[in-house]
């Protein structure tokens, strides 16, 4: 073949493959929502608390969003849990293997070249030329050796090539909110176990001082037991109420060792050796402003939302692809080759053997596979828009749900603090009428455990509020446009 014959067979291989066009919807993202906010129109509940919450509408949500609440313990829990967790190096690996699927898909698109090279033992008659025997004398036996390169390429004209690649960009794309999700998860468990621990502390100071208030009771019975006012009933109601308050204590240091357990694993360490800072509900700082994402920013910036996309994203290419198998396949080879019988003069002109080729696949009976797998493709598509859709619904009843923990949290924790006032008032004057022989014991151990009630509630309610707004943040998507740090590993 003349040069010029092969220049014109390769230029037109080069706009026949530049002609190609990709079959297959082009992935549009769904459309944002057109709500304005997660409640239904109508007054906020008001709060009665002295500091009431703020909500900034629009506001973003910072990377380190835990340091909102100004605690210095809880921010080095969550630094070692971010470098400790094996969650989040499990998830930063899965991301790496994704984005190498992407290089491996997007090396299609270029020429493949191999050097090829063989030696053979082989024996040959002239009957393998189609001539009678003894028309040509031929070695009885001789070794070949073959060298040179082999290219190859496909064309693509129907894009199920790059529909790959689009389809490995989406899933690294998922893999990356994967990470996201799983940064995410991961700094607000930690923040909630650290403010439950807190709890469970500030419970276990309230019950200790209550244990004090109850041994003062049984002191106060005694001396008046001792000094005949009162009857020996009175020191036994005294000593049972003790009795009961002292039941209290094993169920909350179980409940320590537990959230500190919990706290460990998501710090990447064993429970044993580790212990946590001492942190009280004191600690933390309260916020007095929330921002709060727009439902239209939220689908952005929401990483379970966003791999719902990619996943949406990543089944429209496979549609492409399943569709693009419907058409031929067009590909181009070539190869050159130097052959010797001895190894001497491989690459000399007369032992030079080339050839440059063009092939064509087109399907014609397949069982309808190929149809039936651009069907299942599709379907996959609609279950996967499905899916995207009531994640995003999800999405906004938790903030939905979390808003409105958080409003009335106010109320619940303003009127708690008013109960505990009035429990501990009325404490001290049954203990004082108690004392001046003006009421019994019944009325003081009633009190007494109002008191208790009351103090235990306060506590709770004062966790339960950090809590919420934590969980808050964490609904907002808490940052995670922050750059995680590469995986550790093998290179």
């Amino acid at each position: 073949m003349k040069r010029g014959s092969l220049a014109r067979i390769l230029l037109a291989a080069a706009v026949l493959g530049l002609a190609g066009c990709e079959v297959g919807p082009d992935f549009r993202a769904p459309q944002d929502p057109s709500d304005a906010s997660y409640a239904p129109p109508g007054p906020a509940p008001a709060s009665s608390g002295p500091a009431p919450l703020a909500f900034a509408l629009g506001g973003e949500v910072r990377g380190d969003w835990w340091t909102q609440f100004h605690c210095a313990p809880l921010d080095g829990l969550v630094q070692q849990a971010i470098a400790g967790s094996w969650t989040l190096e499990s998830a930063r690996a899965h991301l790496a293997q994704a984005q190498e699927a992407v290089t491996v898909a997007s090396s299609a698109l270029l020429p493949q070249l191999n050097l090829s090279a063989s030696a053979a033992r082989e024996k040959l008659t002239p009957a393998s030329f189609g001539l009678p025997a003894g028309a040509l004398a031929l070695p009885p036996n001789f070794n070949l050796l073959q060298v040179g390169p082999v290219a190859s390429y496909s064309l693509d004209l129907f894009g199920a090539t790059r529909r790959r690649i689009e389809q490995a960009q989406a899933l690294a794309q998922m893999q990356a909110e994967g990470l996201k999700a799983g940064y995410l998860a991961l700094t607000g468990n930690t923040v909630l176990q650290a403010i439950a621990l807190a709890t469970l502390n500030a419970q276990r100071q309230a019950l200790t001082d209550i244990l004090a208030l109850d041994r003062r009771n049984l002191e106060l019975v005694r001396t008046a037991n001792r000094v005949g006012t009162v009857p020996g009933t009175d020191v036994v109601a005294a000593q049972t109420q003790l009795a009961q308050d002292q039941t209290l204590l094993p169920p909350l240091e179980q409940a320590q060792v537990a959230t500190t357990d919990a706290l460990a694993l998501l710090l990447g360490r064993a429970p044993g050796p580790w212990s946590p800072p001492s942190m009280s509900l004191d600690d933390f700082g309260s916020l007095a402003q929330v921002p709060v994402s727009l439902p239209s920013q939220l689908v952005h910036q929401r990483p379970d939302i966003l791999a719902a996309e990619a996943q949406l994203h990543a089944s429209s290419a496979q549609v492409g692809v399943a569709t693009a198998a419907l058409y031929p396949d067009v590909s181009l080879s070539a190869f050159i080759n130097g052959s010797s019988l001895n190894g001497s003069n491989l690459f000399s002109a007369s032992n030079i053997a080339w050839s440059i080729a063009a092939g064509l696949t087109q399907p014609i009976f397949d069982g309808h596979l190929r149809q039936a797998q651009r069907r299942e493709a599709l379907a996959l598509y609609r279950a996967y828009a499905a899916d995207y859709q009531q994640t995003v619904l999800a999405a906004f009843r938790q903030v939905a749900d979390v808003l409105h923990s958080v409003r009335h949290d106010e109320e619940l924790l303003a009127a708690d603090q008013a109960a505990l006032d009035s429990a501990a008032h009325d404490v001290e004057l049954q203990r004082a009428a108690y004392a001046n022989g003006g009421s019994g014991i019944l009325g003081l151990l009633d009190a007494q455990r109002q008191y208790q009630q009351a103090t235990m509630q306060y506590v709770r309610a004062r966790g339960q509020r950090l809590q919420d707004m934590a969980q808050l943040l964490v609904a907002m998507g808490g940052g995670t446009t922050r750059t995680l740090a590469p995986t550790r590993g093998l290179r």
